[in-house]
């Protein structure tokens, strides 16, 4: 029988000379998934989800809709095209007719004043207004920059196929880019009729930023304006402008209306 021992030396006490390593294997599914594989999987989910929403509860609605069959002219397919595009302006109260304060060559307008006003939810005194310092109420007026008929509206503003003399047309262009400028200015009158000059820059900006000329246009229309809505029988601000030249253009639009 054995009664004593000895040490052997192998490499498995000898610690300070070898460190075990364990040999790891790593498979596929020990990575970490790909992080733009996740999105991509999550925006083809949602996707899927809204489609299957949609089929099931937009679908059965379009197809059971009644849609109205629209038999019109071209101008007034245009009219309602235009004022349905156009931002809401802001809502006046008006009493349907414009004030005594403007020309007679104005007032012979007046009921497609307060037409025009309604489709464009606009005073009838604003509409007046422009038509007073652009044309005085004549429907042939041509500027020298080309600006055209009652509301003075360039070119541009016009389809090829629009008359832009006729009157309800010219309305329609001109009124449209004024309600526009109403939006624009959060209901400013004064900021809208610059802009109506000046263009939506214009409308954008304040007096010292203007050019001259919308800035004379900008005290004859707030003033004509302001004179309308005061229940005045005459406009002060209107019998300046007549006197620094809108009398001859007056005199103009009462011969082609045959008001002399």
């Amino acid at each position: 029988q054995l009664t004593s021992y000895w040490a052997v030396e192998t490499p498995l006490n000898e610690y300070e000379q070898f460190e075990y390593e364990p040999e790891i294997i790593i498979g596929e599914h020990d990575l970490p998934a790909d992080p733009m594989q996740q999105r991509m999987m999550m925006i083809l989910v949602f996707v899927l989800v809204g489609a299957i929403l949609f089929a099931v509860l937009v679908m059965p609605r379009l197809a059971n809709a009644d849609i109205p069959l629209i038999s019109q002219s071209a101008a007034e397919n245009s009219v309602n095209m235009v004022a349905a595009e156009q931002p809401a302006a802001p809502v006046v109260n008006y009493s349907g007719k414009i004030s005594a304060v403007f020309s007679n060559e104005v007032k012979y307008w007046e009921n497609d004043i307060v037409r025009w006003a309604a489709n464009f939810n606009l005073d009838p005194d604003m509409v007046a207004t422009i038509m007073q310092i652009e044309s005085c109420g004549d429907p042939q007026a041509l500027s020298i920059a080309g600006a055209q008929g009652l509301f003075q509206v360039m070119p541009f503003h016009f389809t090829a196929e629009e008359n832009m003399l006729d009157p309800d047309t010219n309305a329609l262009r001109g009124m449209n880019y004024f309600a526009e400028r109403l939006v624009q200015t959060n209901g400013d009158v004064g900021k809208a009729f610059a802009g109506y000059n000046g263009g939506h820059v214009a409308a954008g900006s304040s007096w010292d930023n203007w050019a001259a000329e919308t800035q004379r246009y900008f005290v004859w229309a707030t003033g004509i304006y302001e004179d309308a809505k005061g229940g005045l029988a005459e406009s002060p601000t209107l019998q300046q402008w007549y006197a620094a030249g809108g009398t001859s253009l007056c005199q103009q639009a009462a011969s082609r209306l045959n008001l002399q």
